[in-house]
């Protein structure tokens, strides 16, 4: 856990990672992160069970069983209905967040995970698919308000030139959790008709473990003085989470945040709406957080093996190939997390971006010519996997990053709730339209999404400046800059933009000081 400052020949100080910092990423992403990737992927392999269960139990009620079409609504209910409950998570996590601390919620949330993983592992002993479907809309609260508020804690706990990288350990375990879906779900382990309903709960334990270890560190330091003027506790965590370091700057870069919010009170989500200095920034969040779940990654991770299915691959060999594409993911999130203090933000969104839509593309053209070209099948499988990639690189956990970083202290809460809802109203819309979507454009359904991931990377290209080792104080003016760039002279690289210190959220004045993208203003 130790730790020392690090000042190289540019002057510029940085902090070594410590102990405490990678346990509470782990901890956090273990316990909630994780489980969003389990349970977008768990119904995937019990997917015929599940349905049979449906279909046996109305049976017994009714007399009479579900037709195909009654039978497919159901089942995009149990799949989509996750989204719904995201939806609320992401409306409520502004006030929890609030009231009880960036920590307080991740661990005061984990109660909903036990409530949901009984429902779901009961609902077959008990005859009852509204176990199974109201389980669902549990784990999709926990989910939407975890989603929000770990990487807020992280990136409010991180010093600046490791937010990118504490930022991006969530998106790792997003993958491991659809990775651990994907190989629990195998019919040599949990993916037999027996034991499907265990499939389903078997979340609580890693939440478990996150119960039993969080509450011993610390709450976020910037919650602790910014909005609770709290210094003592303030100085306690960071010599926690810092070690050896002098602490004296950093609370210092907090107190000027704090003294610029002096006149600014904690925006509500329809003043964030209507606040004209950050409508960039709200734009911004609205765009990458729909084009996230508009990319076409839900369909991928909910309908896999039908996908598979269709592209011809055997019925043996689907459920290895779904969890061969796992691998894909937690090497694809591991190189983005490495990789993001040293490239920025933005070639992992834009490269990202631009890979699924190139990728979507191409298993239209491959399922189209598969029956020609018997080859073409494999072709499609690549470009799943490509897409995954992509996916994991870079999308899967900069918006959420970026959302932090675009905000201070007194807009952070509500953007999370406008970006965490937007987010979750694209996932429940792919999630419930995809399979009729399907069914009626066939292989040309993946050209909606391809075209999706193309805007969004020209959007990211034109318009969201880099904010690698910046802190919130200079991202938020370097934002306010660049929206005057973009309004009136076109692209120019914000970077090399004149930056004046102000309350509120900055302005031009070209006889500030100037920086440059290697360095930093303390």
């Amino acid at each position: 856990m130790a730790e020392e400052i690090l000042i190289p020949p540019s002057g510029k100080i940085t902090s070594q990672l410590t102990g405490s910092l990678l346990a509470v990423a782990f901890l956090t992403s273990f316990g909630s992160s994780m489980l969003y990737g389990y349970n977008l992927a768990v119904v995937n392999s019990p997917a015929v069970y599940i349905k049979a269960f449906y279909n046996k139990t109305v049976l017994i009620r009714k007399g009479t069983g579900l037709s195909d079409k009654d039978l497919t609504v159901m089942y995009s209910l149990t799949v989509s209905v996750f989204a719904i409950g995201g939806l609320l998570g992401s409306l409520i996590v502004g006030m929890l967040v609030t009231r009880f601390g960036r920590k307080g919620t991740v661990v005061n949330t984990t109660v909903l995970v036990f409530i949901a993983g009984s429902l779901m592992g009961f609902s077959r002993i008990c005859n009852s698919p509204e176990m199974v479907i109201f389980g669902r809309f549990i784990t999709g609260i926990h989910s939407g308000i975890s989603l929000s508020v770990v990487p807020m804690y992280l990136g409010e706990i991180a010093p600046k030139n490791l937010r990118g990288f504490l930022g991006l350990v969530p998106s790792i375990f997003i993958g491991t959790g659809v990775f651990l879906a994907q190989i629990l779900g195998l019919t040599e382990l949990l993916g037999k008709e027996e034991h499907w309903p265990l499939f389903l709960s078997v979340v609580v334990i890693p939440t478990f473990i996150q119960l039993m270890l969080l509450p011993w560190f610390p709450e976020s330091p910037r919650y602790l003085l910014i909005e609770k003027n709290n210094v003592h506790a303030t100085i306690t965590a960071l010599k926690w989470y810092r070690a050896k370091c002098d602490i004296q700057a950093e609370i210092e870069e907090m107190q000027e945040e704090q003294r610029s919010l002096s006149s600014v009170e904690t925006l509500s989500v329809w003043r964030l709406l209507l606040d004209n200095t950050v409508r960039w920034q709200v734009l911004s969040v609205v765009v990458i957080n729909m084009g996230m779940q508009l990319s076409g990654i839900d369909a991928i991770w909910f309908y896999t093996n039908d996908i598979f299915e269709n592209a011809g691959i055997p019925d043996p060999e689907v459920q290895y190939t779904t969890a061969g594409t796992g691998v894909i993911e937690i090497i694809a999130g591991l190189i983005g997390c490495f990789t993001i203090e040293r490239l920025g933000r933005k070639p992992l969104m834009i490269g990202g971006f631009t890979a699924m839509g190139i990728c979507g593309a191409g298993i239209t053209l491959a399922l189209y010519l598969q029956t020609h070209l018997s080859f073409m099948r494999y072709i499609s499988v690549c470009c799943v996997v490509g897409i995954i990639a992509g996916f994991c690189i870079g999308p899967a956990g900069v918006p959420f990053l970026i959302t932090a970083e675009l905000f201070k202290q007194s807009h952070r809460p509500a953007a999370y709730i406008v970006g965490g809802s937007l987010n979750w109203l694209s996932n429940f819309t792919v999630g419930f339209v995809f399979p009729f979507l399907q069914k009626s454009a066939g292989s040309y359904c993946y050209l909606v999404f391809a075209a999706v991931c193309l805007s969004v990377a020209t959007y990211v290209y034109i318009v969201i400046p880099e904010t690698k080792n910046k802190t919130f104080m200079e991202i938020s003016q370097m934002f306010s800059k660049n929206e005057v760039v973009l309004e009136n002279q076109g692209l120019v690289h914000v970077d090399h933009l004149k930056l004046k210190k102000m309350n509120g959220y900055g302005g031009i004045d070209h006889r500030s000081l100037e920086f440059d993208s290697s360095s930093s203003v303390p």
